[in-house]
């Protein structure tokens, strides 16, 4: 795991958060000013597309797996992700994803909330990423 281009997320997150709404198959349906900012899409570049047009190649397939198995089943996952900017630079962030419910109670896509991830558990988890992805291969 290279470390080409990364960005200061202090700077960038400024105390607020981002935040994604995608539809059940992982479609943006919503995107905060903050997650245009910091990933360097604007809205029109990111709401229809899959959630994924962010995902770091450093990012281990399994990693994905979990997340999608943990919030099919309702529950909320927690984890640090590696996102890829428009520009090419990287940023690592603190993130939940949790289900969105209709007046139903039935699932109708996913919300993200994102933070700036603590250099600590960058490094741990940029291990285990590593290891992750050398067992995909």
């Amino acid at each position: 795991m290279d470390r080409p281009n990364p960005v200061d997320e202090e700077y960038f997150f400024d105390g607020r958060a981002i935040v994604s709404e995608t539809d059940l198959n992982g479609i943006i349906t919503f995107a905060n000013r903050r997650f245009c900012e910091i990933s360097g899409y604007r809205t029109d570049e990111l709401v229809g597309k899959p959630h994924n047009i962010i995902r770091h190649p450093d990012m281990p397939k399994a990693a994905f797996a979990q997340l999608w198995k943990t919030i099919l089943s309702g529950t909320i996952w927690h984890g640090l992700v590696k996102n890829l900017r428009k520009d090419g630079k990287y940023y690592w962030v603190d993130t939940e994803v949790s289900p969105i419910y209709d007046e139903n109670g039935k699932p109708k896509g996913y919300m993200a909330a994102r933070k700036p991830a603590a250099r600590k558990n960058i490094e741990e988890t940029a291990l285990l990423y590593q290891q992750m992805i050398e067992k995909e291969s």
